[in-house]
């Protein structure tokens, strides 16, 4: 019996990746997620359903993915879809429930006390069992799981020279977060070597050597050996560098400067900040004293975490396939209307 796990690049594919150990979802499972560098090398050695690219809130590329992954139902016998986003569960979830399929939404931890566009939609299709990763988020539909950062915590260390950074924008081709940039390439001490990964962001003229994406393995790697991270308030990376014992600098976007289309960013850094497992700072306020404050810290991590038991409601006998696919589109299109 094979398990499904699909979830956008990026931050939402680095969720489902760290909550896949504490699943219990077992050894057959298909991962469903467009290709990227991080992708292929995150995945490296799995099984993999390579998706379209899924951006939000483009209907067609739903469309076209929704159609696509019809085959993996043909092809696998599959007994559970789990997903924690985002446009790419809108593709798979309906189409799994309207074959009687167990069915787990996992909204983003970005989500702190509302669900997304996706998590909404799928919330009204008939048997979907949806949990946040927020206390706070536990009405209606909404169960509590459990939070990604209650892994882990924060000890001061002895202070250290920064000689290596890793600097990461996210992949996010929409919006660049040149603001940032400028802000910080005349604080790097001189001679510090510089991993920059900068997604969409124009970085002319800085004299950097920018790069648009790195994969996962060599990201993973030059965080565990840098003495600073400064990044976009992102989960994925925010994550990454948690697992790799690191205290991040989280710089969150701005929707008022076009650098997201909303400011969803400011909560992660707010509530990274609260729990003491990053330093917060908007990117005209950045300064080099957050540098050394930084390179002062080290993460670490529960040993062996709890598992989690995920469960779906039975899909009702009264409600026949027809009324759930019924259902599963008109949610896909309350969605697209709202953009």
């Amino acid at each position: 019996m094979t398990t499904l796990l699909v979830a956008n690049d990026g931050g939402h594919l680095m969720q489902l990746h760290t909550l896949r150990p504490r699943l219990g979802v077992g050894d057959d499972v298909v991962w469903v997620t467009p290709r990227t560098p991080q992708t292929e090398s995150l995945l490296e050695g799995e099984q993999v359903h390579w998706a379209f690219p899924c951006p939000p809130r483009d209907t067609k590329a739903l469309a076209r993915n929704t159609i696509a992954c019809r085959r993996l139902f043909r092809e696998h016998d599959v007994s559970l879809v789990v997903s924690t986003g985002a446009a790419l569960a809108l593709a798979v979830l309906p189409q799994a429930r309207v074959r009687g399929i167990e069915t787990v939404y996992i909204e983003s931890a970005t989500r702190l006390d509302a669900p997304s566009l996706s998590g909404r939609a799928l919330a009204l299709v008939p048997g979907i069992t949806t949990y946040s990763q927020s206390s706070a988020l536990t009405r209606g539909h909404w169960q509590y799981l459990a939070s990604p950062w209650e892994l882990y915590d924060t000890i001061p260390t002895a202070p250290r020279p920064v000689r290596r950074m890793v600097v990461s924008l996210g992949t996010q081709e929409d919006y660049g977060f040149r603001r940032l940039l400028e802000r910080l390439v005349p604080l790097v001490p001189a001679g510090t070597e510089v991993l920059w990964q900068t997604g969409g962001t124009d970085a002319t003229g800085l004299g950097i050597d920018a790069r648009v994406r790195v994969p996962s393995e060599e990201m993973s790697a030059s965080i565990r050996a840098a003495d600073v991270v400064v990044a976009h308030a992102g989960t994925g990376i925010a994550l990454m560098a948690l697992e790799n014992g690191k205290c991040p600098i989280l710089v969150p976007r701005r929707s008022m400067h076009g650098e997201h289309v909303d400011d969803h960013q400011l909560t992660i850094a707010l509530e990274l900040a609260l729990r003491d497992l990053c330093i917060s700072r908007d990117a005209d306020s950045l300064k080099e004293r957050d540098l050394v404050a930084a390179a002062s810290r080290t993460v670490t991590k529960v040993s062996d975490p709890p598992q989690l038991r995920i469960t779906s409601v039975p899909l009702p006998r009264q409600r026949t396939a027809g009324s759930v696919a019924a259902t599963a589109t008109a949610a896909a299109a309350a969605t697209a209307a709202r953009v």
